[in-house]
């Protein structure tokens, strides 16, 4: 697993890089070198009531604040990345109808970040951003091209192709959550949006929240059978780790519902590596649990796919955990300022 490395300012190595990570309850804020090495970081609130422009203004302050105590100042920094979630146009730097931002629709956040920190912006999505993160310095970085899925209350996503950050013409690339697994009329509804027979609507914590509640109340046996109404993953997850043999087969059927949209990414853009990232990680690579997950998603893919490729591609847990969003986007950052350069 990949280490994150934090360094002074005189072990890094110039230029520096600001990574903003924008989230519902919580913005993360880092500075890191050339190399991806963090010098250091900070959370604020979002408070998204009070609007997106009283949010840069407050990341603009907890920027000055992490600078003075790395000793350097804004003149240190070269360009600044900003990751948030929903639906953006990257090319304009607006945020659209994100449905966690309410008071955030069609807003000019990326002039507005600009404006505050008086530095030039980078944007992505948040799950882009997270992707570039582990291919930068987690567990992608000896590859040149990654996807990874974040598992959460949904699936978001990344592609990197060749060191590049797929964006495409509507900012909707890497979205691969929305992908068509189940094709036929009476598929899962998707919760954002609702579309049919989308992943999310089959592997991510929502989405496993109501096959389980379905399976546990047309009688499935459980040790979870008298907890029905307050089912999550998370508690799927405990009882799978306690033995409870309903929960490990759920959680690997839930592997082979993602191995099917791997597949699918895989023989689409052959990128080598797929990382699994987000918080419905059943333990990871740290538990008996979370490897059984993984050996799901790795044995439904190469049933699927043809021999080279199984051979040729690895699937692996991401190794940044909840960091790799504003790594990335300084990462996006660094990347387009050496462009230019």
């Amino acid at each position: 697993m990949a280490q994150q490395r934090f360094v002074s300012a005189e072990q890094a190595k110039a230029p520096f890089f600001l990574g903003i990570d924008v989230g519902g309850t919580g913005i993360k804020i880092g500075l890191t070198d050339d190399q991806g090495d963090t010098l250091d970081f900070v959370a604020i609130q979002t408070q998204e009531p009070n609007g997106p422009d009283d949010a840069m203004r407050r990341v603009n302050l907890a920027c000055e604040e992490l600078l003075t105590r790395c000793s350097l100042s804004k003149q240190d920094v070269v360009r600044a990345g900003l990751g948030t979630p929903g639906s953006q146009d990257i090319r304009k730097g607006l945020l659209l109808e994100p449905p966690n931002h309410p008071h955030w629709h069609h807003f000019p956040i990326v002039k507005c970040l600009e404006d505050h920190l008086g530095l030039s912006v980078s944007y992505a999505n948040d799950a882009n951003a997270a992707a570039f993160g582990e291919f930068w310095v987690g567990t992608g970085k000896i590859y040149d091209s990654m996807v990874l899925l974040t598992l959460g209350t949904g699936v978001g996503g990344g592609v990197i192709i060749d060191n590049e950050l797929i964006v495409g013409q509507n900012s909707f690339g890497g979205e691969c959550g929305h992908m068509i697994i189940d094709p036929s009329p009476n598929a899962r509804l998707c919760a954002w949006g609702g579309g049919k027979g989308h992943l999310e609507a089959y592997a991510s914590a929502s989405g496993v929240t109501l096959r389980a509640r379905e399976e546990l109340l047309a009688g499935a046996e459980s040790s979870l059978s008298t907890k029905i109404e307050n089912i999550t993953a998370k508690k799927i997850f405990e009882a799978a780790e306690q033995g409870d043999a309903w929960s490990l087969k759920f959680i690997e059927q839930t592997g082979d519902y993602l191995a099917v949209g791997i597949t699918s990414m895989v023989h689409m853009v052959d990128p080598g590596l797929v990382v699994l990232g987000g918080a419905m990680n059943f333990g990871g690579s740290t538990s008996k649990t979370g490897q059984r997950f993984l050996q799901a998603v790795r044995k439904g893919f190469h049933e699927r796919t043809f021999d080279h490729l199984k051979h040729g591609t690895s699937i692996e847990f991401a190794s940044l955990g909840a960091d790799a969003g504003y790594i990335g986007a300084a990462g996006i950052a660094r990347s387009d300022y050496h462009k230019t350069v």
